[in-house]
């Protein structure tokens, strides 16, 4: 059910833009059935609207020189198959010469087919016009009607990345527990890039917005979401420094035992098991901080813990291996300290 409301808006938008340029045809008298007015909101928007712009003027360039070329190549050649491969070619060419990073702009092959199927005394004319008038429509009321929620997009990304850190801290508590070394990969990298894509992702969507003031709720909601979404970047860097040394201190120790020379671990390394109640304190911490409810118990159980291992395990070796979550418990401090 959220999907399908999730879809109202830009089926509603799309209904709009192909609507209004068909009746401003059949208005202005072009045609009965104007269908080149209507194409543009079929072809042109997509999820991010704020791209209609560019892609309508990219689209009326490809039909102005699909245009032309069906044109030149009726006035010296009849129907015929040498005429349509020509069409064809030039289509072709003038695909890949008016495309850029997303492909060939195939508006231009397009428009040559069309005009070229249909040899009517004064059908390029109004194409032209029917196409300038729907790409009109859609650059400028594709941005403007429903436009997105920046609160719900960036709240809902906000979610996605607290389930997946409380998930990952959960598994590497886990393999703490186990006297297992943490899996590291790829993965790790994108999630702890995705506060600062979430965070860079609303500023760029507020500033296309500017033209469209936001609801008085909106930006109150925006106003209390942007400080968790800072928690939740400057806590990504401390995570991502912790989940490293953990790994980089498994493979060390892996490299001892494998040396003939080294030491010889007697199993598991004890300070990483010992992490593993003080981990899942500061994950609790966190994901409370990141759902916007009060943190402090977790916060400070999770510090006396830091305080117990720094205890029982005081060489400066294992104090880099707690900094990550020492420096995550000072975040959360700070966030705390700032709450209204």
């Amino acid at each position: 059910m959220s999907a399908l409301r999730g879809s109202l808006g830009p089926a509603a938008r799309l209904v709009v833009c192909a609507v209004v340029p068909w009746g401003l045809c059949v208005w202005l008298g072009t045609s009965t059935a104007p269908v080149p007015a209507a194409l543009p909101a079929v072809l042109i928007l997509r999820e991010d609207v704020f791209a209609a712009p560019r892609l309508a003027l990219e689209r009326m360039a490809g039909v102005v020189v699909g245009v032309l070329i069906a044109v030149a190549v009726l006035h010296w050649l009849p129907l015929s198959t040498a005429s349509f491969l020509l069409v064809m070619v030039c289509g072709c060419a003038g695909a890949y010469l008016l495309g850029g990073a997303a492909g060939p702009n195939q508006q231009v092959l397009i428009s040559a087919l069309m005009i070229y199927a249909t040899a009517t005394p004064g059908y390029p004319l109004a194409r032209l016009g029917e196409s300038a008038v729907g790409v009109a429509v859609v650059a400028l009321l594709g941005p403007l009607l429903w436009p997105p929620d920046p609160y719900r997009t960036a709240r809902a990304g906000l979610d996605a990345y607290r389930t997946e850190v409380a998930a990952r801290l959960g598994a590497i508590a886990d393999r703490a527990a186990a006297g297992q070394p943490a899996a590291a990969g790829p993965e790790a990298a994108r999630l702890w890039r995705r506060p600062q894509a979430l965070a860079a992702a609303l500023d760029g969507t507020l500033a296309r917005l500017r033209l469209v003031p936001l609801k008085r709720a909106d930006s109150a909601r925006l106003a209390g979401l942007r400080p968790r979404l800072g928690l939740a970047a400057r806590t990504a860097l401390t995570l991502q420094f912790f989940t490293g040394e953990l790994t980089d201190r498994a493979r060390a120790a892996t490299a001892a035992g494998s040396d003939p020379a080294g030491p010889d671990p007697a199993g598991p390394d004890p300070a990483v098991r010992a992490l593993e109640p003080l981990l899942r304190a500061t994950s609790r911490a966190l994901d409370e901080a990141l759902r916007g409810a009060d943190c402090t118990a977790e916060l400070t159980r999770a510090r006396a813990l830091d305080a117990a291992h720094r205890a029982a395990f005081p060489t400066r070796h294992d104090a880099v291996l707690r900094a990550g979550l020492h420096l995550t418990h000072e975040a959360l401090a700070d966030h705390l300290a700032a709450a209204p």
